[in-house]
């Protein structure tokens, strides 16, 4: 018998979930909710031309899931279908520089910063009409559904974001880390010089397969998993995002004025008060702080599960079930 591996494992629980959560809703997800990843809709904001992903019925519950790098909205292909099963409204975009997402002017900055991708959430929000929503991501999606709840809870529901509380500034990044610390962000340094750039360039592909291996060691994805994520890499403007991004994290950038007072705010440290669920998985090879250092950040109704079993940096794709949960979780503590 062929030993199942993580992947299986994760498909064969997440298959198994879906169909008892269908059963008890006593109907099967809609058309909408099983091909909404092969009908990608376009929605125009101020800047952007923003491509995403939808499923579940349209008055359910709003609920936007946010990508983060090297990743995409494949991430949340099962979990959306688990949530639309409940009824939930699922949304998925891509972030700037990513898959369908185009920046509507050739002149408009290629700006990777924090603030940017957060308002990109917000105008996002308010070109579909959504008033409020819940908000999920890992990786930069975290981060930025964590601005976005910090700086506009009127706006946000609930959250759950993996890794906790990842918001930064500029000048809390210039205090050095330990030597180990430091080697976890090596493609960090690699992206502040011209041949990092060059490098990521020319090799986006194998760049993302190896930061998904090691980000995700006992995660077995196959080739055609990471094929499917990878075309968005594709994107004409993904890598002077990435590259900006990162750059700024490290103040060799600046950021653009109309974002200055938002990351002043952001600068502070600000808590979030809206009903939050944080996740980490046992095996996340990719830096992230320790659960116990951001708790007392999240103000208002929270919980943290740390996923065991191997789990990695992309969660939501290596435990759909789980991370379907905890939005479950995190919309009973809002009601």
């Amino acid at each position: 018998m062929k030993p199942i591996n993580n992947t299986d494992r994760s498909r064969f629980l997440s298959a198994a979930a879906f169909t008892l959560a269908t059963t008890f809703l006593g109907s099967t997800p809609s058309a909408e909710a099983q091909t909404s990843f092969d009908q990608i809709k376009q929605v125009k904001t101020g800047l952007l031309d923003i491509g995403y992903a939808e499923a579940g019925p349209a008055d359910g519950e709003p609920v936007i899931l946010l990508h983060g790098w090297p990743y995409d909205i494949y991430s949340y292909k099962e979990v959306s279908g688990l949530l639309a099963a409940k009824g939930y409204h699922v949304l998925v975009p891509y972030l700037r520089g990513y898959g369908t997402t185009k920046f509507l002017k050739a002149s408009t900055p290629r700006n990777g910063q924090q603030a940017a991708l957060a308002v990109d959430v917000i105008d996002f929000m308010d070109a579909l009409k959504i008033k409020t929503a819940i908000i999920g991501g890992f990786d930069w999606g975290a981060r930025t559904a964590d601005i976005v709840a910090a700086l506009w809870p009127e706006r946000t529901k609930a959250l759950v974001s993996v890794s906790g509380y990842l918001i930064g500034s500029q000048q809390a990044n210039k205090a050095p880390l330990p030597p180990k610390a430091e080697l976890s962000w090596w493609y960090q340094y690699y992206f502040a010089t011209e041949r990092g750039r060059l490098g990521y360039e020319a090799n986006r592909r194998d760049f993302a397969k190896l930061i998904w291996q090691t980000a995700s060691p006992e995660w077995h994805f196959n080739d055609a998993e990471f094929a499917q994520s990878a075309a968005a890499f594709d994107n004409p403007d993904h890598v002077a995002i990435v590259i900006d991004n990162y750059r700024w994290r490290l103040g060799l950038v600046k950021g653009e004025a109309k974002y200055e007072a938002l990351e002043k705010k952001l600068a502070t440290g600000p808590v979030i008060t809206v009903p939050t669920v944080t996740l980490e998985g046992d095996a996340n090879g990719a830096p992230h702080p320790a659960p116990a250092a951001y708790a007392a950040k999240f103000t208002g109704k929270y919980a943290h599960h740390t996923l065991t079993g191997g789990v990695g940096h992309n969660l939501p794709q290596e435990a759909p079930q789980a991370f379907a949960d905890a939005i479950v979780e995190a919309a009973g503590y809002a009601k």
